[in-house]
């Protein structure tokens, strides 16, 4: 039996039209009904679906299902940079190459900046494969990471809803003035019948009634109306129907009364256009919350440079970013954005790198430290080669992180899919069910409380805030994690890290620093602490072992005398002379052997003990010196995180090698509740599997290569933002400051972005569960009470605003752990 083919490319469509979580059922089923196509996910909030191919998909095949499905694929615009034109002949042999290429819309070629600009929906390699048949060479132009023009696009669609609505409401005031008045207030109705009448009232509020619905209201029709024609009803069939329904009814009882039965000769304009009116207001207020869910991005976009000060022939220049090369030399003033990535060749500065890591304290760069770009250049000035430009930046490949996790579909949102799937046709049918209940038992006229009351069901459901109610807040919860240097990957590990019930660190790297260092140093009395730690270095500086290399880093900076006679005492320790001094230098069991008591050093000895350090001992020209301690430093940020994540509740585990003395000695010290000791890289992934088996969900915390298998096998993988790419790939979490501060603070965040999507859920649902029900009606048998359907418009609207504002309060949220607290 052959394995089924793995997906073996993606693609992200930008999708127009939709507008509630019903659209993107439609879409994903229309995607995945194309021959080749494994997978598709729709975001409703980023308004792009994300498609896994099984076999290669022509790019006008997934844009025709997504047409035929009632919505459009915006046309993209690309940008190819073709070498080897040479006159206006070669620009019209590339644009006709390119225009034959399906999918393309529109191609033009500029011979002076040897630039062609598509727009359509064709590929990029589809693309410079036609110009390369025609005989020219092309490459995609790369410029930093950009938004595909979503935030014009929003903009742009906040405008118009606001001229829209400005349209709408200053022609539907007088309906509701002329009709609320006369029901409402007895003199307006006197002054109407001995002024206008009442038939002149009923032909102005159509003729008003008719110019809202013709123009600010005409985009529910135009939607709507081949929705439902399609079987594919979408909420703005349901705004379509009922406007048009209450439209229609007055229509007849205005122009042709006699057709109505006695006493249902009513007119229901003031409902249509008030209902047009303030669903526009909801759009309005939805779409400027959706520009604000996706702020985190326009901010991290924002921090891209325009243009970069160059050196090149011997000379400096400011050109834009789209002509920087790797291997550049850029100079960076004071005050100014570093454009690229890089290393300092010349000068030294400090950077303010909190827009990437979330740490405020700027750091200290010398020549050969690494500069990222979109940091801030401080007080001095620098020069540095760029070694990542464009798309490769750590800037660029956060803002592609943090999109791609945007557009991620969480497991909370499975019921959401199932549900809407049947939600719009349900509604349909319930407000068919009320038309009839009503006109069969209602009272008099049962023909108006069963339209007025159809109406009010069709109006009030509201799929889109269940459509909205997981993307709104994965945006503003991933891109508030961008902005404290919390970079989740996958999406997915915004719920699965809020299900955690045990995180497990490695240590090495990880809880430590990574690198040996002499922590200890005690003297004898009347020993010269300089001078025996320059004659101990000078010694160990002829070993290799790590112990060594941290002894001879902590004398740096002192004279080293010169050694002779050096000699590896095997099992014991090592011996030399120093200068005019006999240097022995090892394990108590050296210095009995010597025949030197150790015990002036014993309380030191057992501390260090304790603390999991093997101490070892100095003895100069015959005499007990000093006792020495070498260790891999707990990183000071360490005990205030794992107090934190206690504080949250989570059990703490350690991964090490260490001798289980060691580890158990540093578990000890922070507070670690189980500690997995002598563990072989190797051994990693069943130790993973272990905890998950006694703990539930588990987290690991990683930073090596290593470490990747069990970042992997971990149900959330945590990568140190300062480890190694292959750790960060492995993982779903990266911590881009490299402090351990990001564990609780991550953890943190997925549970306030897991409680605001339930939050947002349960009104969703409660909201619909309990509302449509009594716009049905259920409450006039034993109240009396009916819900009128402008009461029923105005509830929609704002169920969506609800929503997005809920998901908003997101971006103020604040990490549980502050610098101060490292």
């Amino acid at each position: 039996m052959n394995a089924p083919a793995k997906p073996v490319a993606t693609r992200s469509l930008p999708i127009e039209g939709m507008h509630c979580a019903s659209c993107v059922g439609r879409v994903e089923r229309a995607l995945r009904a194309v021959p080749g196509v494994a997978e598709a996910n729709v975001n409703l909030a980023t308004e792009r679906a994300e498609v896994r191919f099984a076999s290669p998909v022509e790019a006008d095949a997934l844009v025709e299902a997504v047409r035929n499905a009632g919505f459009d694929v915006p046309q993209a615009r690309v940008e190819l940079q073709v070498e080897g034109m040479t006159c206006a002949s070669c620009v019209g042999r590339v644009e006709r190459a390119l225009q034959a290429v399906p999918g393309v819309a529109e191609a033009t070629v500029n011979l002076a900046t040897e630039r062609a600009t598509i727009t359509g929906s064709a590929g990029t390699e589809a693309l410079i494969a036609a110009v390369d048949r025609a005989g020219y060479d092309a490459r995609e132009r790369r410029p930093a990471a950009t938004d595909d023009g979503m935030a014009a696009r929003r903009d742009a669609e906040a405008t118009e809803l606001r001229r829209d609505l400005l349209i709408a409401g200053a022609l539907t005031l007088p309906v509701f003035a002329l009709e609320m008045g006369s029901h409402m207030i007895p003199p307006v109705h006197h002054l109407i019948m001995t002024t206008i009448g009442m038939q002149t009232s009923w032909l102005i509020q159509f003729a008003l009634t008719t110019l809202v619905m013709a123009f600010p209201g005409i985009r529910f029709y135009a939607l709507g109306f081949p929705a439902l024609a399609r079987g594919a009803p979408d909420m703005n069939s349901l705004v379509a129907v009922g406007t048009m329904a209450a439209f229609l009814y007055s229509l007849v009882a205005t122009f042709a009364p006699g057709l109505l039965p006695a006493g249902t000769v009513n007119v229901y304009y003031e409902p249509a256009a008030v209902i047009v009116t303030l669903i526009l207001l909801g759009r309005y207020l939805e779409a400027r919350a959706k520009g604000r869910t996706s702020a985190a991005i326009q901010r991290l976009i924002g921090l891209q440079s325009k243009t970069a000060r160059v050196r090149r022939d011997g000379a400096s220049a400011d050109i834009p970013m789209a002509e920087v090369q790797p291997g550049d030399v850029i100079e960076v003033r004071p005050g100014e954005r570093v454009p690229v990535d890089g290393a300092l060749i010349e000068g030294e500065s400090y950077v303010d790198e909190s827009m990437i890591t979330g740490e405020p304290v700027p750091v200290a760069k010398a020549e050969g430290a690494t500069v990222v770009g979109g940091t801030v250049n401080q007080t001095g000035a620098f020069a540095f080669r760029a070694t990542a430009v464009g798309g490769d930046t750590m800037l660029a490949q956060i803002i592609r992180m943090v999109e791609a996790a945007q557009g991620a579909k969480l497991p909370i949102q499975a019921l959401v899919d199932r549900v809407t799937m049947w939600f719009v046709p349900a509604v349909i049918a319930v407000a068919a069910m009320t038309f009839a209940v009503w006109f069969s038992f209602g009272p008099a006229p049962a023909l108006t409380f069963g339209l007025v009351n159809a109406v009010a069901v069709l109006i009030i459901a509201c799929p889109c805030a269940m459509g909205l109610a997981t993307p709104t807040s994965i945006m503003v919860g991933t891109g508030r994690g961008a902005e404290t240097g919390v970079l989740f990957r996958k999406g997915e590990a915004l719920q699965l890290l809020k299900e955690a019930r045990v995180v497990a660190f490695d240590k090495t790297g990880t809880l430590t620093e990574g690198a040996p260092r002499l922590t200890d140093l005690e003297l004898a009395e009347g020993v010269d602490r300089d001078a025996v730690l320059a004659q101990v270095a000078a010694v160990e500086a002829k070993s290799e072992h790590p112990i060594a290399r941290a002894i001879v880093a902590a004398a740096e900076g002192l004279p080293l005398p010169e050694v002779t006679g050096f000699e590896s005492v095997t099992g014991f320790g090592v011996r030399a002379q120093a200068g005019a001094a006999r240097v022995e230098i090892g394990a108590d069991r050296y210095m009995a052997r010597l025949g030197l008591d150790v015990a002036a050093f014993a309380d030191t000895a057992a501390r260090l003990g304790d603390e999991g350090k093997t101490p070892l001992y100095a003895a100069i020209d015959g005499e007990l010196a000093a006792i020495i301690a070498v260790a891999d430093p707990i990183k000071a940020e360490t005990p205030a995180a794992i107090r934190a994540l206690h504080g949250l509740g989570l059990k703490v585990a350690m991964v090490s090698g260490d001798n289980r003395r060691t580890a158990e000695a540093i578990a000890r010290q922070l507070g670690i509740d189980e500690v997995v000791a002598e563990v072989l890289p190797e051994g990693k992934v069943d130790a993973m599997r272990d905890l998950k088996a006694a703990h539930g969900r588990l987290a690991f915390v990683g930073d090596g290569i290593n470490d990747a298998p069990a970042l992997a096998e971990a149900d959330v993988g945590i990568a140190i933002g300062t480890g190694t790419d292959v750790a960060i790939e492995a993982a779903e979490v990266v911590l881009m400051s490299g402090s351990l501060r990001g564990v609780p603070n991550a953890i943190a965040l997925s549970k306030a972005t897991i409680r605001n999507i339930r939050q947002n859920l349960f009104w969703a649902f409660a909201y619909n569960t309990a509302l449509i029900p009594v716009a049905a009606g259920v409450l006039w048998p034993a109240f009396g009470i009916l819900l009128s359907p402008i009461f029923a418009a105005g509830a929609m609207a704002l169920s969506s605003v609800f929503v997005l504002g809920n998901a908003l309060r997101l971006r103020r949220w604040t990490p549980p752990m502050k610098e101060a607290q490292a």
